[in-house]
């Protein structure tokens, strides 16, 4: 590969619409979720009324909609970007967006219609087997859905597939992997090898989510087609586990990018940071055994593998990503607005989230605390701090129409939302994870009295969030035109 081969490639306005289509979409859902998430937690604390039955209808939709929309967020980021240095098809983008609308009509229906409450996760042979309260169809709606969904990713990851193999040779090529082996060939941009690793990865997850759709569909009409609860279980959280995990290393496309305009240090793909990618693209398959330690009839090697890799998992994280954020931004004279304390927030809130992950991947932990508010802990801390932190701050970013930072008259209402969005998001998880510490149960309607001090406390941090992003959104919104001629 020469020098040449990493060319930029100018970002073509209509695939800048697109883009910002897809942010518009994405980041409503998600203020939409976490209004149900606020709602959840008043109920908890006898604060809101919300039926049992209605309550697991929206912790359905509140997973299913986060999810989706944080995936749809964090592609758009990535192919922005990717858009730079390869030639990809703003059409199969579009069709992408349009199969995740019609997946979220079917899966709203099936919820609200419907009734189905099984959860995002669509555990075999829970959707089956409902006890009456929600039908046959509504169960085959929601995970009709999901596969549109997933349909609609798959496509989009082949065209950034093709584009790659056309300009790199190879996903070989691609992830950096010569100059890692000592090639002394200009290494493909950060970008590019975020976008190999994903590719690899969530193409792998997606097509293990498919076949096991495809199977509890045929199981719901068929009863006689059984499947092996493990092998389905396996099958759900592979995918699962690997698809959100995707979220993040899509949308932190956007600090490798923004930051170096700010601090006007190039992000290098270095052999370290190229080791870095390539351990994740292997641990990221591996590693989702530790959502199965509880149950008994897994094989005791893979629990350990899921254990083992869980610990090692968080220093390629640690060493290219948080350590690199903190050494291009050190002494560099940055200017700080609200999209480059965003993006230099999301680097902690990855690195720190995984901690929570480590602990609860410890076996001997797992069996007291998997099964209590300790897991969303975890998957909030990074979820919300790390890849909600990366997409608004590409919003911001392009909402100053790609710009480094200069003086404008919303800078102390963004200084507010900023921090109101920090202190609220690690009140609202440290909520989390301190009630999981006192053995407070995950997914439980009603709580008992002596938790909903708990309850109480994470809703004020909660609202907090909701008002601060809020007001990211209504920024992004004002500010469309400069987002649609932003300069990648």
């Amino acid at each position: 590969m020469t020098q040449d081969e990493n060319a930029v490639i100018e970002v073509p306005a209509a695939a800048k619409r697109s883009v910002v289509a897809y942010l518009a979409v994405a980041a409503t859902v998600v203020l939409l979720m976490m209004l149900f998430g606020l709602w959840m937690r008043l109920a908890q604390g006898e604060l809101a009324t919300l039926a049992p039955d209605r309550f697991y209808q929206i912790l359905t939709i509140h997973g299913a909609g986060m999810v989706g929309a944080i995936a749809l967020a964090s592609v758009a980021v990535q192919w922005f970007f990717l858009n730079k240095y390869l030639d990809l098809s703003a059409r199969v983008f579009v069709a992408n967006l349009g199969l995740f609308l019609i997946g979220v009509v079917a899966i709203l229906a099936s919820v609200f219609l419907g009734g189905f409450a099984g959860g995002w996760t669509f555990l075999y042979p829970l959707p089956a087997h409902s006890m009456g309260i929600w039908g046959r169809g509504a169960a085959a709606l929601f995970m009709g859905g999901l596969l549109v969904i997933g349909t609609g990713f798959l496509l989009l990851y082949l065209d950034i597939g093709r584009a790659l193999l056309a300009r790199y040779g190879s996903l070989w090529r691609s992830l950096g992997v010569p100059q890692l082996l000592g090639s002394t060939q200009s290494a493909p941009p950060a970008a590019v090898i975020a976008g190999t690793m994903v590719l690899i990865v969530n193409t792998l997850g997606i097509v293990a989510g498919a076949a096991i759709l495809v199977m509890s569909l045929v199981n719901l009409y068929d009863p006689a087609f059984r499947i092996d609860p493990l092998l389905a279980k396996n099958m759900i959280y592979f995918f699962g586990h690997v698809f959100i995990n995707a979220t993040i290393y899509m949308a932190i496309t956007a600090v490798y990018e923004i930051l170096p305009v700010y601090t006007g240090r190039p992000w290098k793909s270095s052999r370290v940071f190229i080791a870095g990618w390539v351990a994740s693209t292997v641990m990221v398959i591996i590693v989702y055994p530790h959502h199965l330690l509880m149950d008994f009839a897994m094989p005791e090697w893979a629990e350990v593998v899921g254990q083992v890799i869980s610990y090692t998992s968080g220093l390629p994280v640690l060493v290219v990503t948080s350590y690199g954020a903190l050494t291009i931004v050190h002494r560099s004279g940055i200017r700080w607005d609200l999209a480059s304390g965003l993006l230099f927030l999301s680097a902690f809130g990855w690195a720190a989230g995984v901690i929570p992950a480590i602990i609860d991947a410890t076996i001997v932990v797992n069996q007291q605390m998997h099964n209590t508010l300790w897991v969303p802990g975890h998957f909030h801390f990074y979820l919300l701090i790390g890849v909600v932190s990366m997409v608004f701050g590409f919003m911001s970013y392009l909402a100053r129409g790609g710009r480094a930072p200069s003086p404008t008259r919303g800078g102390m209402l963004d200084g507010v939302a900023f921090w109101g969005f920090v202190l609220g998001s690690l009140g609202f998880v440290a909520m989390f994870l301190y009630s999981g510490s006192h053995s407070v149960p995950r997914r439980y309607a009603v709580h008992l009295a002596q938790w909903e001090p708990y309850d109480r406390i994470a809703s004020l941090f909660a609202a907090v969030v909701v008002l601060a992003v809020a007001v990211f959104l209504l920024r992004f919104f004002r500010n469309l035109r400069n987002a649609v001629r932003a300069e990648a």
